[in-house]
């Protein structure tokens, strides 16, 4: 049983997910939190991560590391986006087990659904048809790690769960443009461009793709309900319910920025899957549910890059 003086351990703390998780269980009153990044270890190595569960005993963990980046970074490190993602995963989820933890969260993401899946996409749509192109390294080895959960559930009789969370967005996010997703990059173009003179941005593909945000912190709230419940099935997506196209979501963007120039459509980049909409109604049917509007959490999320990065 968990409860609020267990020790939890999440990794990627530092991340924008990880630091979510920690603001919410804090503010639900747990204290005994550990948190790793690869600052402090290699999650790549099993000796490593085989210490790390045998000196901190940890009843419940939180993976919230790993390899991401948008199409960009996918498309261009395909190995490491595979191999680093299931060396870490696959030795949080041994020694998890191993190691007796109670409860393993285990966070993927909404790519692992195929690129062409009737709308919206549902968790037996998994393995169904093929995936998109650039990011199927990072889905694969997402796959992998619901499947590794899933085997353990059925054979040890594990209480262990996979959310899958669509695209998130928030405080801490990463806005390097060559690793970052669409919706951080976004912002950090159009405030570049304001600064310069409000110069033209240039945006990949037509526009025409459909996406569902989440706000970090909603993701936070539905891993500590997942913590503090008991599941009977293996997957659950995580998601807002709303979509909005790209060239929606740069007008929104630009309005909140202040950016008065022009907005450049590069056609030869690619748009990457045409829509991705979760239904997560599973989650929501349990007692989850989604609060933070999509504009107010784009603002919230610009002060914070422009607190920190300005």
């Amino acid at each position: 049983m968990i409860n609020k003086n267990s020790r939890i351990l999440i990794t990627g703390h530092h991340g924008m997910v990880g630091s979510a998780c920690i603001r919410a269980l804090k503010r639900n009153g747990y204290q005994n939190l550990l948190g790793v990044s690869s600052n402090d270890l290699d999650l790549k190595n099993q000796v490593e991560v085989d210490k790390l569960f045998k000196k901190e005993k940890p009843v419940a963990v939180i993976n919230a590391a790993a390899r991401v980046g948008g199409i960009l970074a996918n498309d261009t490190y395909p190995y490491e986006f595979l191999l680093d993602n299931m060396l870490i995963q696959n030795n949080m989820i041994r020694y998890s087990h191993e190691n007796n933890v109670l409860k393993f969260i285990f966070l993927g993401s909404s790519c692992i659904y195929p690129k062409l899946a009737p709308q919206p996409l549902k968790e037996e749509y998994l393995l169904t048809n093929s995936l998109e192109d650039t990011n199927q390294w990072y889905a694969i080895a997402k796959i992998s790690g619901i499947k590794l959960i899933e085997a353990l559930n059925k054979e040890y009789g594990r209480n262990y769960i996979s959310l899958m969370p669509t695209n998130l967005y928030g405080s801490n996010d990463n806005f390097d443009l060559d690793s970052s997703h669409v919706l951080p990059a976004i912002i950090r173009k159009f405030e570049e461009a304001k600064l310069n003179g409000n110069s033209p941005v240039i945006l990949w593909g037509d526009g025409t793709p459909m996406r569902e945000f989440l706000h970090v912190d909603d993701l936070a709230e539905a891993v500590l309900f997942a913590l503090e419940n008991t599941f009977d099935e293996q997957i659950y997506n995580v998601g807002s319910g709303n979509e909005i196209s790209i060239y929606q979501l740069a007008l929104l963007i630009k309005n909140i920025v202040g950016h008065k120039g022009e907005i450049i459509w590069d056609k030869s980049k690619p748009n990457g899957t045409p829509r991705k909409l979760l239904d997560s109604s599973k989650l929501i049917t349990k007692g989850w549910e989604p609060k933070i509007n999509l504009e107010i959490g784009i603002k919230e999320t610009y002060n914070w890059y422009k607190s920190t990065f300005n």
